[in-house]
C-alpha cells in the first residue's frame, strides 16, 4: 500500500465526520479529491473501507482496522514530532560537560541543580578532569564545553571567568605561619612540602613560580588528589598549595589551616571554556548562560 499520513489523515475526518462531503470540509479538500483519493486508497488496499450509504459513509471491518492503525500512528507522529523539538530545544538529550575538581566540588552542585531540576528529561554526562584534558577534551569534540582554570592554556578557545578561586597555603596546626592571614610564596619556599601528582597541571603552575624564584620545590610526597595532600597536611607531613574549594571542603575533616597566599599567579578564577558558540547545542548554551557565561561577540 502507498497510503501516507496525509491519506491517513483525510481518511478519519471523513470517518469521524460520517460523510464524504463533511469529511473534505474538515480536510479542506474539494470534494472531488477527496472521493478520488478513498477510492485510490481501496484499489491499493484491495479491500472495500467505506460502505457508502445515502445518509453517509461507515467503515467496513477492514476499514475500522485502517482507522484504528491510523490513529495509533499519527499519535506515534505526534509523540515523535514532540520529542524531536524536546531536542531541539535544548528540553532532552544528554550534555558532555567536563569540570576540574575545584568546579565539580564546590561550583557546579548548587547552580546545576536547579538548571536541570527545571528540564527533567536532560543528561548532564558530568566529568572530572584536570583543566589540561577539559581544554584537549573540548578541542578535541569529546566535550562541548567544560570548567577550568583559567591559569591554563587554552589557545584559540573561549574562556569566561564565572567564579573566584584563588590558590590558598595550607600549613599544619603547628606550623609557625598559623594565625597569619597571608603569606606570600617565600615564606615558606625552604618548607616541605606536600605536592600534587607529576604532570598535574596545577602542581607544574606552582612548580614554574617556584623556579622563577630561582627554587626548586622537591616534595617530600606526591599525591593524586586534593583531598590526599589535605590529608597529609594535616598529619604534619608538610606543607601544601590548593584551591580555596577544596579547603573549604577538607579543612574541619584535617585539621590544617589555611593562608591566603599574596600572589598574582596564585589568584585563579574558575572559567567556562568552549570553542565556538554557534556550534553549541541550545541547551549547552542555555546552560552556560546560567553559569555566568554569555555568547561572545566574535
Amino acid at each position: 500500500m502507498r497510503m501516507d499520513l496525509a491519506d491517513l489523515r483525510l481518511f478519519l475526518a471523513v470517518v469521524e465526520a460520517g460523510s464524504i462531503t463533511a469529511g473534505a470540509v474538515r480536510a479542506n479538500l474539494a470534494l472531488a479529491s477527496t472521493s478520488e483519493r478513498l477510492r485510490t486508497m481501496e484499489t491499493d488496499a484491495g479491500v472495500a473501507l467505506l460502505a457508502r450509504h445515502p445518509r453517509g459513509v461507515t467503515t467496513t471491518e477492514a476499514g475500522e482496522a485502517l482507522a484504528h492503525h491510523a490513529r495509533l500512528m499519527l499519535r506515534q507522529q505526534s509523540l515523535l514530532r514532540e520529542e524531536l523539538q524536546e531536542f531541539a530545544s535544548g528540553a532532552r538529550g544528554t550534555l558532555h560537560l567536563y569540570a576540574n575538581t575545584g568546579a565539580l566540588t564546590t561550583f557546579l552542585p548548587g547552580r546545576l541543580a536547579p538548571w536541570m531540576a527545571a528540564r527533567p528529561r536532560l543528561h548532564v554526562d558530568l566529568k572530572e578532569r584536570t583543566s589540561v584534558e577539559i581544554v584537549r577534551a573540548v578541542r578535541g569534540g569529546q566535550a562541548e564545553a567544560g570548567i577550568v582554570s583559567n591559569a591554563v592554556d587554552a589557545g584559540a578557545l573561549h574562556l569566561q571567568p564565572v567564579a573566584d578561586d584563588p590558590l590558598l597555603l595550607i600549613v599544619p596546626p603547628a606550623h609557625h605561619l598559623t594565625g597569619r592571614g597571608s603569606a606570600s610564596f617565600t615564606d615558606v619556599l625552604g618548607d616541605t612540602f606536600v605536592a600534587l601528582a607529576d604532570g598535574n597541571a596545577l602542581q607544574e603552575h606552582i612548580e614554574d613560580n617556584a623556579r622563577a624564584l630561582g627554587r626548586v620545590l622537591t616534595p617530600r610526597i606526591r599525591m593524586k588528589t586534593f583531598e590526599g595532600v589535605c590529608e597529609m597536611v594535616g598529619h604534619g607531613i608538610g606543607v601544601g598549595i590548593v584551591p580555596r574549594s577544596i579547603t573549604r571542603q577538607q579543612r574541619r575533616r584535617h585539621g590544617f589551616h589555611a593562608i591566603v597566599l599574596d600572589e598574582d599567579w596564585a589568584r585563579r578564577r574558575l572559567s567556562l571554556c568552549f570553542a565556538r558558540w554557534p556550534d553549541l547545542s541550545r541547551s549547552m548554551q542555555s546552560l552556560l548562560l546560567h553559569l555566568g557565561g554569555h555568547a561572545p561577540d566574535d
